[in-house]
């Protein structure tokens, strides 16, 4: 199966073989650094430009041609509608070329069974590869998404919760550019503050409180912490903002804000195992490959005895191998998609 992701700014193809991945590449343009964020055109024109030869790397890095492929994989949505349709229309051409079935994959399905992506040389011993039983909690975490949901078998999927505003990585890469760290900031925040004291200031909880939002039990606004940060900078004179802004004052901020992000997102976690009594949990997406997340969920898994599943870091950011991955578990659903299959900018799980 050859998996194709276009959602954002990164080019990506893998293939899978045998349901185990046999090649994976990325290409990332660095057009929108600049900027502050991603600009769609840039990055539909930066997809257009990386397509053919991303695909190609992939099918060389796995050793086949493109005639032994059985299936397409391919993200249309959600996402920037350029960049998806770029990877889509590539994608259903391929497929209708080859005569093969098109799997149409769901960007975000991709990061719920990231944690089944399981390279070839990865169990040569005989050993089972570590992924969750069904039915399994996942806490999808990135930039655009910061939701809960029941993974069941057969490719079922109930949303028990999710943001009613930013997401979280999108409120930590608003402060990041607040603090002038440049985009993408979180990388640079979880570095920060590693050296910063997570008491060092208190920030509103991003989880809603279920006595003003009854029917959203598992529900977060992360848009108050963001703004909250910006009426703190505001409130300091000239002076004390530029001392605010690097040092150790600086790392202060980026682990108290690190910390609330974490505290609600560990917090929800726990409430949802107690809750469904699932003691299976995967945490996927950008933002799983924060360093604190990745740490203090680890402790909550110990402390109240449910087992945590987190892809390698490779596979927590956009990638292809996911939605190889995903791609696989719908064939084995018995869901393909028609050559008429349009990108779905807003597409929900």
């Amino acid at each position: 199966i050859l998996g194709i992701e276009t959602s954002c700014d990164d080019t990506a193809a893998a293939v899978l073989r045998g349901g185990r991945l046999a090649s994976s590449v990325i290409a990332s343009p660095r057009v929108h650094a600049g900027v502050g964020g991603v600009v769609p055109e840039l990055a539909s024109r930066a997809h257009q430009r990386l397509i053919v030869p991303t695909v190609e790397a992939a099918l060389e890095a796995a050793g086949v041609t493109r005639d032994a492929l059985d299936a397409v994989a391919v993200t249309y949505g959600p996402g920037l509608a350029g960049s998806l349709l770029v990877g889509l229309s590539f994608g259903k051409a391929l497929a209708f070329g080859l005569d093969v079935p098109l799997v149409g994959v769901n960007h975000l399905d991709g990061h719920i069974y990231s944690v089944f992506v399981t390279e070839e040389d990865a169990t040569q011993d005989g050993s089972a590869a570590r992924v969750p039983p069904f039915p399994y909690l996942c806490l999808t975490v990135s930039g655009g998404h910061t939701q809960r949901v029941r993974v069941d078998e057969g490719f079922q999927h109930t949303v028990l919760g999710t943001t009613r505003d930013d997401a979280a990585g999108e409120a930590f890469d608003k402060v990041a550019k607040m603090l002038g760290l440049g985009y993408p900031g979180g990388t640079v925040e979880d570095k920060l503050a590693r050296e910063g004291d997570p008491a060092a200031h208190t920030w509103p909880d991003p989880r809603l409180d279920r006595r003003k939002y009854p029917d959203e039990p598992y529900g977060f606004s992360f848009s108050g912490l963001k703004t909250a940060v910006l009426y703190h900078l505001r409130g300091l004179a000239d002076a004390e903002r530029d001392a605010a802004m690097q040092g150790q004052p600086l790392a202060d901020l980026c682990a108290s804000c690190q910390q609330t992000v974490v505290d609600a997102l560990v917090g929800a976690i726990r409430d949802a195992v107690a809750a469904t009594g699932i003691r299976a949990v995967a945490i996927v997406g950008g933002v799983s490959a924060n360093s604190r997340l990745r740490a203090d969920a680890q402790t909550a898994a110990d402390a109240d005895g449910f087992d945590l599943f987190v892809p390698r870091i490779t596979y927590s950011i956009d990638n292809a191998a996911m939605i190889a991955g995903t791609g696989h578990f719908q064939l084995a659903a018995g869901h393909t998609s028609p050559l008429d299959l349009t990108a779905v900018p807003n597409l929900k799980v």
